[in-house]
């Protein structure tokens, strides 16, 4: 699973990275810690033609959805999408095949379990800077209303490094390559394309560390760098 992680490079980096603009920079500040429960817009790299960074909010609503109650209750339900079933999700099925995007970040959070208490990582990867994670985007539009872009972030089975973070679910962001990165952008590939680059993301490229409990504080501003720095004192239970 992935509901929390970073964005706190600059629009200019963005646009360096993905070699793309980024039109609406203005409108996005950048974040240390995206909460998916806020369903903030952030920066989506879309496919070409027209290769550019939008902003969309993250919880997928998919175009069927009927009316506004319905696109609320739905959100923090896709803030998610699962590897295994997005191809038969009726909110997925179709952004999947047609509608993939990269969700740039350079790091995110997740919880280990520790008896009752849930401990806070941080994971990034090995060569520091901005990655993408595999997305899927939609547009939805009511009647006399602007359309609105929204997003989901892929999901696979945890390599070894997250299984012991993540103990509870074992789940992993879809994280890819530099040279899946085009691949995945690209709107006529098929299925069996897609699929075979929704696997876990190698544990040797990655690193992680425990931090402070503070991102869990209500009311405590976690937007900030030190939010992502180690805190000592926790430590990966004894599997045995």
């Amino acid at each position: 699973m992935c509901f929390h992680y970073s964005m706190s490079q600059g629009a200019k980096n963005l646009e360096n990275r993905y070699n793309a603009p980024f039109p609406h920079a203005d409108d996005w500040t950048p974040t240390h810690h995206v909460n998916g429960f806020s369903f903030p817009q952030m920066p989506v790299v879309t496919a070409p033609p027209g290769k550019g960074i939008a902003l969309m909010n993250w919880g997928l609503i998919p175009s069927w959805v009927r009316d506004e109650e319905q696109a609320v209750n739905m959100r923090s339900l896709t803030l998610n999408a699962r590897s295994e079933s997005a191809f038969e999700k009726p909110s997925f099925r179709k952004p999947i095949l047609s509608e993939r995007c990269l969700v740039p970040a350079d790091g995110f959070f997740e919880w280990q379990t520790a008896g009752n208490s849930k401990i806070p990582w941080y994971i990034t990867l090995t060569e520091e800077g901005i990655f993408s994670f595999g997305g899927i985007w939609d547009v939805w539009t009511l009647p006399g209303k602007d359309p609105l872009f929204t997003y989901s972030i892929l999901t696979t089975d945890a390599n070894p490094m997250m299984a012991e973070i993540h103990n509870s679910k074992k789940r992993m962001p879809l994280i890819l390559s530099l040279e899946q990165e085009a691949r995945w952008l690209n709107p006529s590939l098929p299925r069996e394309e897609i699929a075979a680059m929704m696997t876990p993301f190698p544990e040797s490229q990655m690193k992680a560390w425990t931090i402070s409990r503070l991102i869990t504080s209500r009311g405590a501003d976690t937007n900030t760098p030190e939010i992502k720095k180690h805190f000592p004192g926790f430590h990966i239970p004894d599997k045995t």
